[in-house]
C-alpha cells in the first residue's frame, strides 16, 4: 500500500512539472495581455450596462455564470429579456410570455451577440476557443498582432464555425480592428475597427465602424487588404451609450 502510494504522488508530481513546464503559446501570451490591458478580473467582477440601439442591456459574467438583459418598448409594451445559465426568458408587462422554439434561438443569439463583442476580448480564453498567431501586420501606420480565433463545435454554442481575426496593437494590446465571417441569417463577413474608448472603473470598452464587402462570401483572411485599399463599405457603427460599470463593494 505504501509503495502504490508513493508511485502515485511521483506520477502526480511528474505531471503538475511536465503541466508547468508546457511552453505558452504565442497566441496565448498576446490575448492574455490584451484581456488585462481592457480590465483583466474586473470583467468577473462587474456589472456593466449601457444602451444600444433604443435599448438597454446589463451584462455580469465570470467563469462559471453569467447574465444578460435587454429592455426595451415596443408595440406590445415594456419588454425584459433574459439569457443566463438556465436559459432565456422573456417578459412583457411583467408577464412571462411563450415563444416558439426559432424566437428563443433568435432572441437568445442577440442578446448573446451584444454581451460577446462587448466584453471582449474576455471570452477568448474560454475552454471552447482555439487560437493560433498570424504574425504581425501594419495598419493605418501602427503595428499589430494577428490572433485568429476559430471554436470546437462541443461547447462552442450555435456558432461554432464563426472565424475570427483580432488586430491587436503591439504597443498597447487594446484589440483596434477585428474581422469575423458568420453564418446565420444568411452569413456573411464584417470588418470592425475600434474607434472610440468608454474607460470606465478599469475597463475599457469600445465604440466601432462596422464594414462589409462587396461579397458577403469574401474570406475573413482577405478583409485586412480590402480595408487598406478602401473597398469595403462603411454599414453601419456600433455605439455604447450611457455606459455604467459598477464594482462590487470592498469590505474594509
Amino acid at each position: 500500500m505504501k509503495f502504490n502510494l508513493l508511485i502515485t504522488l511521483i506520477l502526480v508530481f511528474s505531471w503538475s512539472i511536465f503541466q508547468s513546464c508546457k511552453p505558452v503559446s504565442e497566441s496565448q501570451k498576446i490575448v492574455d495581455r490584451s484581456i488585462e490591458a481592457h480590465g483583466g478580473k474586473l470583467f468577473e467582477t462587474s456589472n456593466i450596462s449601457f444602451d444600444f440601439r433604443d435599448r438597454h442591456y446589463e451584462i455580469s459574467k465570470n467563469s462559471s455564470k453569467f447574465q444578460y438583459t435587454r429592455e426595451f418598448t415596443d408595440s406590445t409594451g415594456q419588454v425584459k429579456d433574459v439569457l443566463n445559465n438556465d436559459g432565456f426568458v422573456r417578459t412583457i408587462n411583467g408577464e412571462e410570455v411563450s415563444l416558439p422554439e426559432d424566437r428563443v434561438k433568435a432572441f437568445s443569439n442577440s442578446v448573446n451577440s451584444v454581451a460577446y463583442f462587448t466584453f471582449l476580448p474576455y471570452g477568448l480564453n474560454d475552454a471552447a476557443v482555439f487560437k493560433s498567431y498570424l504574425g504581425e501586420a501594419e495598419l493605418e501606420g501602427k503595428k499589430y498582432h494577428k490572433v485568429k480565433v476559430t471554436f470546437s463545435e462541443e461547447g462552442g454554442g450555435e456558432d461554432f464555425d464563426d472565424i475570427f481575426i483580432y488586430w491587436i496593437n503591439a504597443d498597447t494590446y487594446l484589440v483596434d480592428y477585428m474581422a469575423y465571417s458568420y453564418h446565420t441569417d444568411g452569413g456573411g463577413v464584417r470588418f470592425r475597427k475600434a474607434i472610440r474608448k468608454h474607460e470606465i472603473a478599469g475597463l475599457i470598452l469600445q465604440d466601432y465602424e462596422n464594414y462589409k464587402p462587396e461579397d458577403k462570401n469574401t474570406p475573413v483572411e482577405e478583409m485586412e487588404n480590402l480595408f487598406k485599399e478602401g473597398k469595403l463599405e462603411l454599414l453601419s457603427e456600433i455605439i455604447l451609450e450611457n455606459v455604467v460599470v459598477e464594482l462590487p463593494v470592498t469590505k474594509q
